[in-house]
């Protein structure tokens, strides 16, 4: 009996297991990061294959047991394999990573433009690659909204919105640039043909890069290279006819499948005096060097990275604008002949500036399932900067401004993505070190100081429904001035003696030395919502509540800033700004002829304590005659517009234009606040045939309108004529005349690897001054300029 029950339980167990031969094997397609169902991925088990729906789901109905190796692949992942044994049914879930979400995540080019409110305009390689020779600040005043505050034009730096200096801070590579950002002469020390594509952030809401950034920022992102085993570069060589110069530019690669990858830069550029259409512009050459290196590991999952940047310039100050009596500036001022006139030089004399910057940076990052990208980077960064006036004897190899600026910033980062939200927190941490040499024999504009700050900062998005995406931001931040400053003893009495004393220490003949110490705290937050109602139309709108903290020019200025040509004072008793703003972006698409894009940018920013420069009159000294430009704060507000379109008419010829207003009040006194960019506006037609070698042809037109509402601050001064004490006004205020510029751009590729483009700006060589140039009261701008660009790629 027992064995007859044996066999029964043997014979069931055979018939249990030949029917249970196949399992069902079902499951989902998942990104690593932010956990997004992923469509159209290749799932194999054995000989079966299945294609993840919309949805991420695959289902595998009827497969064999036994070991298999299970593979999945996606057109923008790394592919994904994993050993499994079948035994039952199984549930699965596979998580690729990312290659795309790898590039986007780590700049600004990608979600951030489409993802947020924010608002964000971009130049790209092709951009740079036709403008390799101009400045940062030049180039970037083709996008709407944003303009050039010169000294010259070799020295420029950014305006949004009508904010410049300290309110923009400049990322280069992650870095926040710290290079005594405060002078409006001081600019930016980069070379923009190391990067790929450079990102402008208009407003005050990304809160990430600091509560300083009231105007907007700028994003300097080098290529991000794909992981394979290469080896590339270019050279690009440049002639330019103004100023008689060339320039260099070389980028070298070589990446490994592994993730390794070195990269090199250096950049050359050398120029003569320039040149307006109608005499030379003594002293305005310049001579620039540049070099970078990169050593990085970088998979999806971790990377490592060291960067080490330097750029070194010597840069021409018009000697026009350095004069020694009263009679010579009324001269300059009235008059269209220059003062100092010299035939074509590359030599440059006193004044100058010579600046050299240098950036080493060390980051990493590691992905975690469900902590989100962890990345630390930390940079230090060297900036001495050197301003030689015009001096006599042995003075005159001695820099009259010399300045060594030592920053150490770190950034711990976390970013957490899923499906409908995202998370973002950090914490910045920075110490900067000024040291103003005593060796120059002259007053120190800006004294010695200690600063420590240290902000964090938290942003949240989140989908609300597939059209509609909110965000909020809030950032803190504290920031410390240790100070050590001599004052005259008259402006000490006369200006802090009663306010300040407590920072008193010492009175040596007619001067004091003080030891200031402030600290200020800064709570900003911004809130947006991003609509897209249809694939035609995406309306965002920002609100920031921002605060910033005075910078140490606003805050302790005292003396002669040389290569500005002017006297800056400081005013101890600055009080942080706090302001409200408001940014609205429509971007539109209609179908007319090949396609309209257009975008409409109105925005608002109300403020107290707005710090703001005005000319406050004009002093002689034993070094010359300058113009004293005093801070003030003041309560204002300011509200603009940019437009932008572009109409394609084929697949050859396009049409872009964009408009930009902005009108600033001084509601303190009740009058226009100085040096705001007037409105303007620029049309261009390109045409472009790719089968042509990639021809392209570009004509352009760009006008600034006469700025008519301006403050008026013009002092009077007594001059001898023919012997004869007579009082003058000196025009300091009055905005120079509307003006157009015409350029043109050509280009197209000799062969695979060899291109060439031509660029010619002020075509018709017209005369015009720039309200935001601080030599027009002495010069009229560059002529017509000429450059051809050789490239060759390998």
């Amino acid at each position: 009996m027992k064995f007859t029950l044996n066999i029964i339980a043997i014979f069931l167990g055979l018939l249990f297991t030949n029917a249970q031969t196949t399992y069902i094997v079902k499951g989902k397609v998942i990104d690593y990061h932010d956990k997004t169902p992923l469509k159209n991925a290749t799932i194999t088990l054995g000989k079966s294959t299945q294609i993840s729906d919309s949805n991420g789901q695959f289902i595998f109905k009827s497969l064999p047991g036994g070991n298999f190796t299970l593979l999945a692949n996606h057109p923008d992942c790394e592919p994904f394999s994993e050993e499994i044994s079948l035994t039952k049914d199984l549930e699965i879930t596979i998580q690729l990573e990312h290659h795309i979400a790898e590039i986007e995540t780590i700049t600004l080019h990608g979600t951030l433009k489409k993802a947020n409110s924010l608002i964000v305009k971009s130049l790209d390689r092709s951009d740079i690659d036709r403008n390799s020779t101009e400045n940062l600040g030049n180039i970037l005043s083709s996008i709407s909204g944003v303009g050039a505050l010169k000294s010259g034009n070799n020295i420029a730096k950014p305006i949004i919105h009508g904010l410049y200096g300290s309110r923009v801070p400049i990322i280069n590579n992650g870095v926040k640039m710290a290079e005594q950002e405060w002078g409006v002469e001081h600019a930016p020390n980069i070379d923009v043909n190391q990067f790929d594509h450079v990102d402008v952030i208009k407003g005050a809401s990304a809160l990430k890069y600091g509560s300083d950034a009231i105007g907007g920022v700028v994003v300097l992102e080098p290529a991000v290279y794909k992981r394979k085993d290469t080896i590339q570069g270019n050279v690009n060589l440049s002639g330019i006819s103004n100023g008689k110069g060339v320039g260099l530019g070389i980028n070298l690669f070589k990446t490994w499948e592994n993730g390794w990858a070195i990269k090199t830069m250096g950049g050359f550029k050398k120029l003569g005096d320039l040149k307006t259409p109608n005499y030379n512009l003594m002293n305005t050459g310049l001579q620039n060097h540049s070099f970078g290196f990169t050593l990085q590991n970088n998979t999806y999952l971790q990377g490592i990275s060291f960067d080490y940047s330097v750029t070194d310039s010597e840069i021409g100050i018009y000697r026009g604008s350095d004069l020694g009596n009263l009679e010579d500036f009324y001269k300059a001022l009235t008059s269209d002949i220059p003062i100092y006139e010299r035939d074509f030089s590359y030599t440059i004399n006193n004044p100058k500036q010579d600046v050299q910057h240098h950036i080493a940076k060390i980051s990493a990052f590691k992905r975690f399932e469900n902590l989100g990208k962890f990345s630390v980077d930390y940079n230090f960064q060297y900036n001495h900067r050197k301003e030689y006036d015009v001096r006599r004897g042995e003075l005159a190899q001695i820099p009259s401004l010399d300045l060594e600026l030592f920053t150490n910033q770190i950034n711990i980062n976390d970013f957490i993505e899923r499906q409908y939200w995202s998370l973002e927190t950090g914490i910045d941490l920075k110490y900067q070190f000024n040291y103003s040499t005593p060796e120059t024999q002259a007053r120190r504009l800006v004294p010695n100081y200690d600063q420590y700050s240290g902000g964090a900062y938290s942003v949240f998005k989140y989908k609300l429904t597939p059209k509609l995406n909110a965000e909020a931001g809030l950032r803190y931040d504290v920031t410390k001035y240790e100070v050590k400053k001599w004052y005259d003893l008259n402006d000490w009495e006369n200006r802090y003696a009663q306010d300040f004393s407590q920072y008193y220490i010492k009175t040596e003949g007619n001067r004091v030395f003080t030891k200031p110490n402030f600290t200020y705290n800064n709570l900003s937050f911004n809130a947006g919502l991003d609509f897209q109602s249809s694939k035609n139309l995406d309306v965002k709108l920002n609100y920031a509540k921002v605060g910033r903290t005075p910078n140490i020019a606003e805050l302790f200025a005292d003396g002669l800033h040389h290569s500005a040509a002017i006297i800056e004072v400081g005013n101890m008793g600055m009080k942080n700004e706090d302001g409200n703003q408001f940014n609205l972006n429509i971007d539109g698409k209609m179908n007319v002829l090949e396609g309209l894009r257009f975008t409409v940018n109105p925005y608002l920013f109300i403020t107290k304590n707005f710090i703001t420069e005005i000319p406050t009159g004009i002093q002689n000294t034993i070094r010359g005659v300058f113009p004293v430009w005093s801070y003030q704060q003041i309560n204002a507000k300011m509200y603009g517009l940019d437009v932008d379109a572009e109409l394609k008419f084929n697949n050859h010829f396009e049409y872009k234009g964009n408009f930009s207003y902005v009108n600033g009040q001084d509601e303190t006194n009740d009058q226009p606040l100085i040096m705001m960019v007037p409105t303007n506006f620029t049309n261009s037609l390109e045409f472009k045939n790719e089968q042509w070698k990639n021809f392209y042809f570009k004509v352009q037109q760009q006008t600034f309108l006469h700025q008519n509402r301006f403050p008026v601050y013009n002092p009077t001064i007594i001059i001898f004529e023919n012997g004869v004490e007579v009082e003058k006004t000196l025009d300091l205020s009055t905005p120079p005349p509307t003006y157009t510029l015409w350029s043109l751009q050509t280009g197209f590729d000799f062969t695979k690897h060899f291109s060439a483009g031509l660029n010619v700006t002020n075509l018709f060589d017209t005369n015009y001054k720039d309200y935001l140039n601080r030599m027009r009261y002495f010069s009229f701008e560059m002529g017509r300029n000429i450059i051809l660009n050789l490239k060759y790629n390998f």
